[in-house]
């Protein structure tokens, strides 16, 4: 342990920790937003009122704000991953890469598709497909909620993996055991449902 450069770690840490920190203050407004406004969009289609069309674009304008910041924020976040701890992704990226690139796959490219769709479709897509385009983004959205918790549930309570000594990493053993975390279970319970209390305090 002698070799190791402990203020190095410390700065490491501080920066890392300070990236989440500011990419955190927009992501659970995005999380709750998209669902209200997927919501609002919603009551328009089955109504007709042009009053909630005006009120579900002018909601749509602050979440797209939003939404990119936290997107930005989130890319720097994941480079520290391999700047400030290429070690660490060495050492457990089979079992902790895993729910990031689902989440990537599934989720990100999910909403990052219908968003464009959800912003400059209105006059060029019916009624019911840009519905379908804001409900595809809340859903995406949230599904990131549920699969970065999960990575960050394993952190705390690392299961459903072993140590294979041959290539000196540790493995996942079972996916189910790494989903179903009981750590992760608390982590994405307490992520949406205060999501959405804050975006209704937000809109109210």
């Amino acid at each position: 342990m002698e070799h190791i450069d402990w203020g190095l770690v410390d700065w490491s840490r501080a920066q890392f920790a300070l990236t989440a920190l500011y990419h955190w203050i927009f992501v659970p407004l995005t999380l709750g937003l998209s669902f209200i406004i997927a919501i609002m969009e919603t009551i328009y289609v089955k109504t007709g009122n042009p009053e909630w069309k005006r009120i579900t674009k002018f909601w749509m304008k602050l979440f797209g704000i939003n939404f990119a910041i936290g997107v930005a924020t989130g890319i720097i976040l994941e480079f520290q991953f391999g700047t400030n701890w290429s070690n660490y992704s060495w050492f457990v990226g089979d079992i902790f890469g895993a729910p990031l690139a689902i989440e990537g796959i599934m989720a990100f490219f999910l909403e990052s598709t219908f968003i464009a769709i959800m912003f400059f479709g209105w006059k060029k897509v019916s009624k019911k497909t840009h519905l379908w385009s804001s409900w595809l983004v809340a859903i995406g959205s949230n599904l990131s909620g549920l699969w970065i918790p999960v990575a960050n549930g394993w952190m705390q309570n690392p299961i459903g993996m072993k140590f294979n000594p041959d290539s000196m990493r540790n493995e996942m053993d079972s996916f189910s055991e790494v989903f179903f975390n009981p750590a992760a279970i608390n982590k994405f319970i307490h992520t949406i449902t205060s999501a959405y209390v804050l975006a209704s305090i937000f809109v109210i």
